[in-house]
């Protein structure tokens, strides 16, 4: 993680991409959330008459589902392509990160829409078979997780398309397993501890403003809470990207990147370049 951030200080304007990200898919959900909550389509989706109208809502949010993966995955491909320059010594510009990703536009779609797929199948596995499910659901989404971890970079860096993507993700994963890992539950343990600051803020907040009726404090506490988890938020994307775009080029190569110590990949002994 402190690699990570060291390579992202070089760059900060790439917490640009994950910023633009979230809007978009406010923006989005919005577009197509607004209308339904605010029309009686709204219940269709949970009852069983008009089974037409029905069909058409629930259309509306498999197509809002797989436009929300597009959009994540876009941005995270133009991130990930400036982490890789980075690394290899260039200095990229938000301009470079936009032309790698349009440039794979149509295997980015393919790719959303093969993740979203499988997002979808899991989410229905967990909800058919309850607690079964969850467990099944909850393998299954670890073993893909792993698997498809270095897919965005094969993809944008690599020109293949969304199936060839993932066989070589999958291919390079027997080298980088390990580092995966470690690196997804390390990510995820550290930045649920850098939460409780932005917690403390908004309970402070909100429990001073309540104590002393003042609505200053409460919008101080609670608006220091919320930039807080937003600006976490966008430092967790750009870092986690930039830790992928590590270890794709630490599996493809098996020298360390710039920016990164041989210790915050397991080294390069005993490493094979794919």
């Amino acid at each position: 993680m402190k690699s990570g951030w060291r390579v992202l200080f070089a760059d900060p304007e790439m917490l640009v991409f994950p910023l633009i990200s979230g809007l978009a898919c406010l923006a989005l959900l919005a577009t197509f959330a607004i209308p339904i909550f605010f029309s009686e389509a709204w219940g269709l989706a949970k009852s069983d008459q008009l089974t037409k109208q029905r069909i058409v809502v629930l259309s509306c949010w498999l197509v809002t589902y797989m436009a929300l993966y597009f959009v994540v995955f876009f941005f995270n491909s133009a991130m990930v392509s400036c982490a890789v320059f980075r690394m290899q010594g260039g200095n990229p510009t938000l301009g470079d990160g936009f032309r790698a990703a349009f440039s794979r536009l149509p295997a980015i779609l393919g790719w959303a829409l093969l993740a979203g797929s499988v997002g979808l199948l899991l989410r229905l596995i967990e909800a058919r078979f309850k607690r079964v499910g969850e467990f099944v659901a909850n393998i299954m989404g670890c073993a893909w997780t792993l698997a498809s971890f270095l897919a965005v970079p094969v993809l944008v860096l690599e020109n293949k398309g969304p199936v060839d993507a993932l066989r070589e993700s999958t291919r390079l994963l027997r080298n980088t397993w390990g580092e995966q890992l470690i690196g997804n539950i390390g990510f995820g343990i550290l930045f649920f501890l850098l939460n409780i600051p932005g917690l403390l803020m908004l309970f402070a907040g909100v429990a001073l403003g309540i104590e002393y009726q003042s609505w200053k404090i409460f919008a101080a506490g609670a608006g220091s809470g919320v930039a807080w988890f937003v600006l976490l938020g966008l430092a967790q994307t750009a870092v986690q990207c930039i830790f992928q775009a590590a270890v794709y080029l630490y599996a493809r190569t098996g020298v360390v990147p710039q920016g990164f110590e041989p210790e915050a990949l397991g080294g390069t002994t005993g490493l094979q370049a794919a």
